[in-house]
């Protein structure tokens, strides 16, 4: 068995569709109580307003019910780790469709509970090894689902930055499954076995070329929380702006992740 097979990750089809829904639900809680002022405050999303936000976090659900309109592929091309990376291009149209929908829909709860309502009955109509169309390549729903959670952690995180004294909660398995997803995603980027990379409790990977680490303490470790981690990831915060601010600890000649982060935006 290949060391790259060795490190595939599983995810529970149940679990992780429970942890969509219930950090999806922890926004629509949020944003029910969000006045008008506050939907119209800036983001650190361009020239996204909080509105803009909301219909987007709304477009994590509803494509996968446009995915599934779509005809199947054929056959499997791509890995659960290859998504993060390959969704960068669809940056420009995501906001214009973003932008559109706040627009269309200014009740925007009435608009988040029809897009739970059909990712559910989606879910219980269609098995997880139905293939979609992603633009990663073909994969199955199961594993789409699990790109859902980051979706839903990094936006849910954008809310709680761009609304003073808002707490979003993480859901922990949604947390869970972003942290690690982008983890193997940074190993699937840069394949190896000279850096250990540690985001306790959720994740531990090894990456980067180099001399492979065997036992004992590693030569080369990183080692920081989820949340950095997704920020780090996501672009929302620098490489030296972590490390500066202790919210990162990197020992090593290998260790330095600046030039493979991030591994979206």
């Amino acid at each position: 068995m290949s060391p790259a097979r060795k490190r595939a990750r599983t995810y529970d089809p149940v679990r992780t569709r429970a942890a969509v829904l219930a950090q999806f639900g922890a926004v629509r809680g949020a944003v029910r109580g969000l006045t008008d002022e506050q939907l119209a405050l800036p983001t650190r999303l361009g020239d996204w307003a909080v509105r803009d936000l909301v219909a987007h976090i709304g477009m994590t659900l509803a494509a996968v019910s446009r995915l599934l309109d779509e005809a199947e592929p054929v056959r499997q091309d791509a890995r659960l780790p290859d998504w993060p990376s390959a969704i960068a291009a669809d940056a420009p149209a995501i906001a214009r469709t973003a932008r559109n929908l706040a627009e269309r829909h200014p009740g925007l709860d009435a608009h988040l509970a029809d897009v739970e309502r059909r990712f559910t009955a989606d879910l219980d109509a269609h098995q997880g090894t139905r293939l979609l169309p992603t633009s990663a390549g073909a994969l199955p729903l199961a594993d789409y689902v699990v790109t859902r959670t980051v979706e839903l952690v990094v936006h849910t995180d954008d809310l709680n930055a761009a609304v003073p004294g808002l707490e979003v909660p993480y859901d922990r398995q949604a947390l869970a499954a972003a942290t690690r997803l982008l983890a193997d995603a940074l190993a699937a980027k840069a394949p190896g076995g000279s850096t250990e990379v540690r985001i306790p409790p959720y994740a531990v990977v090894q990456c980067v070329e180099g001399p492979r680490h065997t036992r004992g303490t590693p030569p080369n470790v990183v080692e920081t929380d989820p949340l950095t981690w997704i920020r780090l990831a996501t672009g929302r915060l620098a490489w030296p702006d972590a490390v500066a601010e202790a919210k990162v600890s990197a020992s090593g000649e290998r260790a330095d992740l600046g030039k493979l982060l991030p591994l979206m935006a």
